[in-house]
């Protein structure tokens, strides 16, 4: 299933927002030609070398890519930049704040010479406003959004275990370009595209927001467990394994009343009706529940919420996600390519093709002479720029 195969994107990306953009583009089917600074590269290649030696972040946000070195600071590799974009129907960047436009790359720019031409800027808070030019990476941004308000304890807020801002700015990137290019199947012209990271955090913010909407207190924070419903949220088995339950409604309460606590008196208690009751007295609720748990094992307290049936779940180790049942019944765990030779990879959510597009992970600079030879460039002429740094 390659449903962008023909499109081509130029991606002037580094770290982590604007290349997973592209990745879920180039999943699709596109071409995406990568251009990196000579000698360096995305500086996300040296954040850590945990897969064979390459970083874990790269190889998450980069496969199916073609890697482009140039420096487009010199004259030669702004001018061959500016005709890889010519040629193409999506530029994505994600460069520091008004570095695009300062380099002659700015949307309007580019529109006025390519009305084609849809042109994604992903940034911190966009622009205009008085943040346009602030640095943003996504821990400052779960900062802004509110996000650490509203997560971790009572007693000390925690940023979320992956870097959700960047996440959901390059999913609003790909889903824009996708609705783009479908709008210019329509009319013929390209657009403008301004994704900031506040923005995208903030979407995902709604459900806090608005349960602290016109000043009211916002949700408290819980850990793991949920906010506002209760009992919902991680409890220890007598074997020291954790699961995670959920009660929804006053019925799954009632059967988990009956056959979990084994207690089908609680399900009217006046402090446990309803989950409002529930909430309030989910200190002494907590415990009650917790020392059932206590009395279990893990299997036994997964097969008992089974029968109410009350939703579960384990509390994976990483190890334990890469072992996932599930993942390896629906066949969705493949191998990519990379420098370091062939390692594990999630086929894209959704398509259910047999065989998904999933191709390397790019060398810096690997396909530079390629990409340059389609420009007309002759091999002496691409040696010249490589030997004095622009390529």
């Amino acid at each position: 299933m390659q449903p962008l195969r023909g499109v081509t994107v130029v991606a002037l990306e580094q770290a982590i927002a604007a290349p997973y953009a592209s990745r879920q583009l180039a999943d699709l089917g596109a071409r995406v030609i990568k251009v990196e600074r000579p000698g360096t590269g995305d500086f996300a290649r040296a954040y850590d070398s945990r897969v064979k030696g390459l970083s874990s972040h790269f190889v998450w946000a980069n496969r199916g890519k073609e890697s482009l070195t140039l420096d487009i600071k010199d004259p030669r590799g702004k001018e061959l930049l500016l005709r890889l974009v010519a040629g193409a129907d999506v530029f994505l960047q994600n460069l520091a704040p008004g570095a695009a436009a300062r380099a002659g790359l700015g949307a309007g720019d580019l529109r006025a010479r390519h009305p084609g031409l849809i042109v994604c800027d992903v940034s911190g808070y966009g622009s205009p406003g008085p943040y346009a030019g602030r640095k943003a990476y996504d821990l400052l941004v779960q900062a802004e959004s509110g996000l650490l308000s509203v997560t971790g304890t009572p007693e000390e807020a925690a940023k979320a275990g992956i870097p959700v801002s960047d996440i959901a700015a390059g999913m609003y990137a790909y889903s824009s370009v996708l609705a783009a290019l479908l709008e210019r199947g329509r009319t013929g012209l390209g657009t403008h595209l301004d994704v900031s990271m506040l923005e995208a955090t903030v979407e995902w913010m709604g459900f806090p927001l608005y349960y602290a909407y016109d000043g009211a207190e916002p949700p408290p924070r819980a850990g793991a467990a949920h906010a506002t419903i209760h009992p919902y949220g991680p409890f220890t088995a007598g074997d020291g394994k954790t699961v995670l339950m959920a009660v929804q409604n006053e019925r799954e309460w009632r059967g988990f009343c009956t056959v979990f606590l084994g207690r089908p008196e609680l399900a009217d208690h006046p402090h446990y009706a309803t989950n409002a009751d529930r909430d309030r007295h989910r200190e002494a609720l907590g415990a009650l529940v917790a020392a059932r748990f206590a009395e279990l094992t893990s299997a036994e307290a997964i097969a008992l919420l089974d029968a109410v049936p009350v939703a579960n779940a384990r509390v994976n180790t990483l190890a334990e996600v890469w072992d996932h049942p599930q993942l390896a019944a629906r066949g969705r765990l493949h191998e990519v390519a990379t420098p370091a030779g062939p390692v594990a990879a999630l086929a894209p959510p959704g398509p259910s093709t047999a065989t998904p597009r999933m191709d390397a992970v790019p060398a810096l600079g690997e396909h530079t002479r390629t990409i340059l030879g389609e420009l007309g460039l002759s091999g002496d002429a691409v040696d010249a720029l490589v030997a004095e740094g622009v390529a």
